[in-house]
C-alpha cells in the first residue's frame, strides 16, 4: 500500500489546487458522488467545491477504503442516496480530529485500490476525487494495508512523558473527566433527527455548567466539537487532567429487547447481562469502525486489563455509581429496573482512576427519547449526576485515611 500512497501524495500535493490558498472549507456535491459496483470491483466518485489535500489507504481484518481530507463539510450527503454499491457493506464519513475529515468504507471483500487521482478545474476550481477498487487476493490485499505514517497528515508520534499524580482528593478542586460518547465520524445511535453523539455533546456541557455552579470542581471535557476521539485518547486525557473521576456519556439504542431509564455500568471482564455485553462490544468498536488501524496495539482497545486495576479503586468506583444512582433516582430519573451494571468497556479501563459510563437514556426508548431531547429534563438529570458526584466525594475523602497508600 505504500506505493499506493506515495502516487496518491503526489497527485494533490503536485497540482496547483494543492498550492491555493482555499478561502472557505471544500464541500461536497451530493448529486454529482456516487458509489458504484463495476465489474470485479468498484468504484467511488466524490464530487467537491474545491480540490483539497487527500490521502487514500486501505486497512484489513475487516476490509476497508479509508479516505481523509482537509477539510470537506459532508451537508447533504446521505448513504442512501450516495452507496449504491453491493461490495460496500457500509459508509461512514464525518470530522475525524479539528481540521480533519474522514471517510470509511467498509468492503466486502480484499478491495485493493487500481486506480486513483482528483481532477481539479482550473477555470471553476472545483474537484472531482476518482477511486477505482478491484478484487485482489487477500494475503495481499493484508501485506498492503495498514496505516501510513506521513508528517504532513499525522500527528507526532506519542512520546513518554511523566504524569504528575492527581492531587489528593479534599487537598483543591475534584478533577472531573467527562467523556461526552462518539462524536466525528462515529454518530452513535441515531433517532429521528437527533444522534448521539450530538446530544451527548450538549447534555456534558449543561452538565459541566452544573458542576462549575456546585463549586469545587474543576471540568474537562474529551471533546468539546464534533470530532472524533479515540477510546485510547480519551482515557490519556483523564490522566493528563489528573482527573479523580472518569464519566463517560452515552444515550445508546438496543433492539434487542426494551431498555428504559438510566444506566450506570463499571468495568468488569465478565458482563452482567447480555444487554450490557451487546453495548460494550458495539462501543468498543468504535475505533475499528471510524477507521483507526488496530494493528499492533496487542489488543490494549479491545481487551479488558482487569489485572491492572489497584485495589482500592474497584470499591470507590462501586461507591461512585452506586451513589450516581442515587442522585439520579432522587431527581425523578427515571432509572432502569437494574440501574448498576457490569461490562467489559475499555474506555473505562483507566486503573487508578474511578471510572463509570453512564447510559443516561435509551434512544430505542421513545420515552427515554423524549426526556433527552427535553432541555429541562436534561437539566435535572445533570443535577442529580451532580449532587450523587457531591455525595460520593464528600465520602471518599472521608474514607482516605483508611485506604491503602
Amino acid at each position: 500500500m505504500g506505493r499506493v500512497l506515495a502516487f496518491l501524495i503526489c497527485v494533490v500535493w503536485g497540482t496547483g489546487a494543492a498550492a491555493q490558498e482555499f478561502s472557505a472549507l471544500a464541500r461536497v456535491d451530493p448529486a454529482a458522488s456516487s458509489l458504484t459496483d463495476t465489474h470485479g470491483g468498484a468504484a467511488l466518485t466524490l464530487a467537491l467545491s474545491q480540490g483539497v489535500p487527500w490521502r487514500a489507504y486501505t486497512l484489513a481484518e475487516p476490509p476497508r477504503l479509508v479516505l481523509d481530507f482537509r477539510e470537506v463539510v459532508w451537508d447533504g450527503l446521505t448513504t442512501q442516496g450516495f452507496d449504491r454499491s453491493e461490495a460496500a457493506t457500509e459508509v461512514r464519513f464525518g470530522g475525524f480530529r479539528p481540521g480533519w475529515s474522514r471517510m470509511v468504507i467498509d468492503l466486502d471483500g480484499p478491495l485493493a485500490v487500481a486506480k486513483a487521482g482528483m481532477h481539479v478545474k482550473p477555470d471553476s476550481g472545483t474537484a472531482v476525487l476518482e477511486v477505482q477498487l478491484r478484487r485482489a487476493d487477500a494475503d495481499d490485499f493484508a501485506a498492503r494495508s495498514g496505516a501510513p505514517r506521513d508528517p504532513r497528515w499525522d500527528l507526532p508520534v506519542p512520546s513518554t512523558v511523566d504524569i504528575a499524580p492527581a492531587v489528593p482528593m479534599g487537598q483543591g478542586p475534584i478533577v472531573v473527566v467527562l467523556d461526552p460518547g462518539h462524536g466525528g465520524i462515529d454518530p452513535g445511535a441515531e433517532y429521528e433527527d437527533i444522534t448521539e453523539k450530538e446530544l451527548m455533546l450538549t447534555f456534558a456541557r449543561e452538565l459541566r455548567d452544573v458542576l462549575r455552579r456546585a463549586g469545587g470542581f474543576q471540568v474537562v471535557l474529551t471533546r468539546d466539537d464534533d470530532i472524533f476521539v479515540s477510546l485510547e485518547r480519551r482515557v490519556a486525557m483523564a490522566h493528563e487532567a489528573g482527573a479523580h473521576v472518569f464519566m463517560s456519556l452515552h444515550a445508546d439504542a438496543l433492539a434487542q429487547g426494551q431498555a428504559h431509564g438510566a444506566t450506570v455500568h463499571v468495568l468488569d471482564d465478565e458482563a452482567s447481562d447480555a444487554a450490557t455485553r451487546l453495548l460494550a462490544e458495539r462501543h468498543d468498536r468504535d475505533d475499528l469502525l471510524s477507521g483507526v488501524d488496530l494493528d499492533g496495539q496487542d489488543d490494549v482497545v479491545a481487551g479488558i486489563l482487569m489485572d491492572l486495576a489497584r485495589r482500592d479503586t474497584q470499591p470507590r468506583t462501586e461507591r461512585l455509581a452506586n451513589a450516581l444512582v442515587v442522585g439520579m433516582q432522587d431527581a425523578g430519573g427515571p432509572v432502569n429496573n437494574r440501574p448498576l451494571r457490569r461490562g467489559a468497556f475499555s474506555v473505562l479501563k483507566a486503573a487508578d482512576i474511578p471510572s463509570v459510563l453512564i447510559e443516561v437514556g435509551f434512544l430505542s426508548s421513545p420515552r427515554d427519547a423524549a426526556n433527552l431531547k427535553d432541555p429541562d429534563w436534561r437539566r435535572g438529570m445533570a443535577q442529580g449526576i451532580a449532587a450523587g458526584l457531591q455525595a460520593w466525594a464528600q465520602d471518599d475523602i472521608a474514607r482516605a485515611g483508611l485506604r491503602r497508600q
